[in-house]
């Protein structure tokens, strides 16, 4: 179809935004029929750059997509193990922790089972262009699509992530050198696994270092150098006083909080999700550069407290030019190809900045209901998810926040409809 209209469009089919779809299908079923998602890939998946087999969730299967606001919800994830017939290999498997791939398996069954709510798949956003009426008010949005087709919408729900960070330092090295993390699986793919390959990791928390892991144990002749501005590589903060921090009930707190106080308690929380390792991947590297150093069979080489200062090719090859922080001094580091774990942009969605220029916002800004505030009268809206640490604290970004934030925006999104007493015409429902 070259052009829809909805009522309710929400962007991205990961955790956010089925999160919101199974709160819709138990709270506000009739607007549920009115509500699609796209999806730029051609399936649901959870980190799919990093969707390695022995990888598991830092947090609890209880803090699914549902459970913490239905415990009874046919959506749990309980149902879903349930449901493929593996609840009793998990009550045997005695942890709290699922495997990534079977997060990414839940929210696959999540999406199969929605009754009201639809998702179109292969469907990328390139743009949302703001109807303004004549003194400036956003009266819809218009989405525009990579295959040239429109959805208009009076409600829209952005739910597709933050942007990758690319460091500038490495934005002139070709496409091919540099992966991000945020594309791991499909990058390192491409590479010849059996030859000396020397790959440079760049970041010291988690997925640096499941990279640097994968690729020690998939390429067995590869020298792996990994290169990060901290004194070492450090656990994550896990204490049960400080992941009181992560109820939904905490979120009230923190939005009510002061600036200062706000800054202060993410970046005490920093390490609770940001720049720490699992316990259990920290000892598997510690042990396995120990056996290296007995065995002189080195191919693991740490660099810590050191800056990539520069990044060129020279002579067919990568070469960095890495900063001691301690003494200033710079050397080179020559490379085949370069693994950036530098996770996330801390800003806005280029995508989210985009539009708000166009509906003549000077700042972004979300009230507590994660509502983007617009200019006064405008009858459109529009909802930001996983994107507000700033203004509601670290567990905005984590499946932590889910279900609740899900209950919260539906809630909104029912009180704001009822208060109009009216529906627009693009909230007809949509033929199949």
């Amino acid at each position: 179809m070259n052009h829809q209209e909805v009522e309710l469009l929400a962007l991205g089919a990961g955790p956010s935004n089925l999160a919101l779809a199974v709160a819709l299908e138990e709270l506000a079923p009739e607007l549920a029929t009115r509500t699609l998602i796209i999806e730029q890939h051609e399936n649901v998946a959870w980190q799919r750059g990093m969707l390695l087999p022995w990888t598991q969730s830092q947090v609890s299967f209880l803090k699914d997509l549902v459970t913490l606001r239905n415990p009874q919800s046919k959506f749990s994830f309980v149902n879903y193990l349930h449901s493929v017939g593996r609840l009793n290999e998990f009550v045997n498997l005695g942890s709290f922790t699922p495997y990534r791939m079977e997060i990414s398996d839940y929210l696959l069954w999540v999406a199969e089972s929605l009754a009201q709510v639809r998702i179109e798949y292969d469907r990328r956003c390139v743009a949302i262009e703001p109807i303004l009426s004549h003194d400036g008010q956003v009266e819809r949005w218009t989405v525009r699509l990579g295959d040239g087709s429109t959805i208009a919408c009076r409600t829209l729900v952005v739910g597709a992530g933050r942007d990758a960070h690319i460091p500038e330092v490495f934005t002139a090295l070709p496409r091919d050198r540099i992966i991000h993390s945020t594309e791991y699986s499909q990058g390192v793919a491409r590479l010849d696994h059996d030859a000396p390959q020397r790959v440079a990791v760049i970041g010291g928390a988690q997925s640096a270092a499941e990279m640097l892991w994968a690729v020690h144990q998939g390429m067995p002749n590869a020298q792996c150098t990994m290169v990060m501005r901290s004194i070492g590589l450090n656990g994550y903060e896990s204490s049960k006083f400080t992941n009181e921090l992560f109820y939904a009930s905490f979120i009230d707190e923190f939005y009510g909080s002061r600036p200062e106080a706000r800054r202060q308690l993410l970046g005490e929380m920093h390490r609770t999700n940001y720049a720490g390792l699992s316990p259990g991947l920290l000892e598997t590297l510690y042990r396995q550069i120990y056996l290296e150093r007995l065995t002189g069979e080195e191919r693991i080489r740490m660099i810590t407290m050191a800056e990539v200062s520069e990044a060129r090719i020279e002579g067919g090859e990568v070469v960095l030019t890495l900063t001691d922080r301690k003494s200033g001094r710079r050397d080179e580091l020559p490379c085949d190809v370069v693994l950036l774990g530098t996770g996330f942009d801390r800003r806005m969605p280029s995508l989210v900045r985009e539009m708000a220029v166009k509906a003549g916002l000077d700042e972004i800004d979300v009230d507590r209901f994660y509502k983007l505030t617009l200019p006064a009268g405008s009858g459109a809206a529009c909802y930001l998810q996983g994107v507000n640490e700033d203004t509601h604290g670290i567990a905005d970004s984590l499946l932590s926040a889910l279900a609740s934030r899900a209950e919260e925006i539906v809630g909104h999104i029912q009180e704001s409809r009822a208060a109009a007493e009216l529906l627009s015409p693009f909230a007809l429902p949509v033929a199949s």
